[in-house]
């Protein structure tokens, strides 16, 4: 990824700057699941062998019948959800984008590395929109749909609310993103969704090329996608810290502004300094460029509450 835009996860160059181990620190630096899906075992031939027909349409119909796609909608895994935002912008002539910010900034510079002008305000004369579903790092959902001859609506969070998810009334010109490494909690996987009209998709997975994603992420997909008690209890636990780490969070002086079960956003006096002190405690924390007082926390793993408090305190 290119440094010139900012996300979570770059942990290597928190340890580089204050010191320790990976296994020293608390990553709340992006909105992934600590807790991840349990992984199955393997058959020897996801492995071994070219990712089969068979094992891609079980991931398909786990897929379906998860997020309620309706009929006549595709289902096209990907390698990773950020795979899907970068080729996506070649499916239509450049022109204009609207990107209502802020927001996550893979989109815009998909689009504007494809010749795309990229506008943050609606006007006349825009050919694709982008809405995040919910909005990272606000949180926030939007109620409805737009109606541009190319809507991308990014519900890579969505998982924590799935009654909130417009997958099941979207128009024909929406392409709806699902990540899998968010909720699940297995990023390492790089596996993703596109759902939307089968002509568009069908041209999408032309540029992805046979084979796009592998067979570990097919069988372990299946099985995650599929296990429903699983993900009811998951939204549960998520629900239930991250009204915890609001407790801790308020306690000291922040004020919750928005995000989702998987992050939390805080308005603080300064968040560099906020973000400096956690790091000294060896915790990684996420602010923006754009704003002087918002931190982004993700949820940590249940072993690092006491880690967390004892930074605050």
């Amino acid at each position: 990824m290119s440094d010139q835009r900012d996300h979570g996860g770059n942990l290597d160059a928190a340890i580089l700057r204050h010191g320790g181990s990976r296994a020293d620190w608390a990553d709340l630096s992006t909105g992934i699941n600590p807790v991840p899906y349990p992984l199955p075992t393997l058959p020897p031939e996801a492995w071994t062998a070219l990712p089969d027909r068979t094992a891609h349409d079980a991931l398909i119909a786990a897929a379906r019948a998860v997020w309620n796609v309706p009929e006549g909608r595709a289902i096209l895994p990907v390698p990773g959800a950020s795979s899907a935002i970068a080729h996506i912008p070649a499916l239509a002539p450049a022109g204009r984008v609207h990107i209502p910010g802020p927001t996550y900034n893979e989109h815009a510079a998909a689009f504007a590395r494809l010749g795309w002008q990229v506008d943050a305000l609606a006007a006349p004369g825009q050919s694709a929109t982008v809405l995040v579903h919910p909005n990272n790092p606000t949180g926030a959902f939007h109620h409805t749909l737009p109606t541009s001859p190319l809507t991308v609506l990014d519900e890579s969070f969505c998982d924590v609310a799935p009654d909130r998810s417009h997958v099941a009334s979207a128009p024909d010109t929406t392409l709806i993103l699902k990540s899998f490494g968010k909720f699940w909690g297995l990023a390492g996987l790089r596996l993703g969704f596109v759902i939307g009209a089968p002509e568009r998709l069908a041209r999408l997975s032309d540029m992805l090329g046979p084979w796009p994603v592998a067979g570990p992420a097919l069988h372990i997909g299946t099985c995650a996608l599929s296990d429903t008690a699983w993900a009811e209890a998951t939204r549960a636990r998520l629900t239930a810290d991250a009204a915890h780490l609001d407790t801790l969070m308020t306690r000291h002086g922040a004020t919750l502004t928005g995000g989702t079960p998987l992050f939390r956003l805080y308005t603080v006096p300064d968040a560099a300094a906020l973000q400096t002190r956690l790091a000294r405690h060896h915790i990684w924390s996420r602010i923006f460029p754009y704003s002087p007082t918002w931190i982004r926390l993700g949820l940590p793993a249940p072993d690092r509450w006491a880690h967390i408090g004892a930074a605050l305190a």
